[in-house]
């Protein structure tokens, strides 16, 4: 963003990009929010502070599993455990709550929020089995050529049961090209205990586009200023 402020605290019709996601978990009925912090924490809550928010710093910051991990003591009271990025603002909060119902239905052990487009570029793949559901993501940097041809990637948003997500979590190694302990790992330490895994698919990618540089914030600004729902 070459800017000095937090990226979640850059704004968008006047809300930070975090402020975004936590309004669109609570219209979609979440009713208690942990933010992981790290990069200038202190500032993130001072910005961000609201009645049901829960802060956890992430020191150090050794990958997305490690800051799900973070959040676990105060995870266990919790039956699922709905996981979203702070740079998301254009998720609507009725895809958020498809994810929940699936999730809810009671089938299978994690939702993960997925899209199709013809090239998915720098994101996981899903990698399916023959019954269409879910065996493994595979971040990019780890894919094989043939992995990189698939279009349904991971768009970051993730419903778990919330008991065998945190086993899941303690299963989890460094062992990437990244040395990182990755949330996308959790779905292979599932399926390998013979838990179920399952995709939601989004329609529309501008919903889950993360926000990394001033012009794809200001893209999301124009789209979310065009939207008619």
């Amino acid at each position: 963003m070459k800017s000095d402020l937090p990226k979640v605290l850059h704004r968008i019709e006047g809300r930070t990009l975090l402020d975004h996601v936590l309004d669109t978990a609570a219209a979609a009925g979440v009713d208690r929010c942990i933010a992981v912090v790290g990069h200038q924490a202190e500032l993130v809550r001072e910005s961000c502070a609201r009645s049901g928010l829960q802060f956890v710093t992430q020191e150090p910051q050794l990958g997305t599993g490690h800051a799900v991990q973070m959040a676990v003591p105060a995870l266990e009271a919790a039956g699922f455990c709905l996981v979203l990025a702070g740079d998301v603002p254009l998720l609507r909060s009725t895809t958020l709550a498809r994810v929940i119902r699936r999730a809810a239905a009671g089938d299978a052990s994690a939702v993960v929020l997925t899209c199709v487009v013809p090239d998915a570029g720098a994101y996981g793949r899903i990698i399916k089995d023959e019954n269409g559901t879910v065996s493994a993501i595979v971040e990019a940097r780890d894919a094989t050529e043939a992995q990189r041809e698939i279009g349904e990637y991971n768009t970051g948003v993730f419903c778990f049961r919330t008991t065998e997500l945190i086993a899941a979590l303690a299963a989890l190694t460094p062992d990437n090209n990244q040395g990182e302990y990755y949330l996308t790992d959790t779905v292979s330490v599932l399926v390998a205990g013979g838990k179920r895994v399952v995709a939601e698919v989004c329609a529309d990618p501008d919903e889950v586009v993360g926000i990394n540089t001033a012009a794809e914030l200001e893209a999301a600004a124009g789209l979310l200023a065009a939207r008619k729902d």
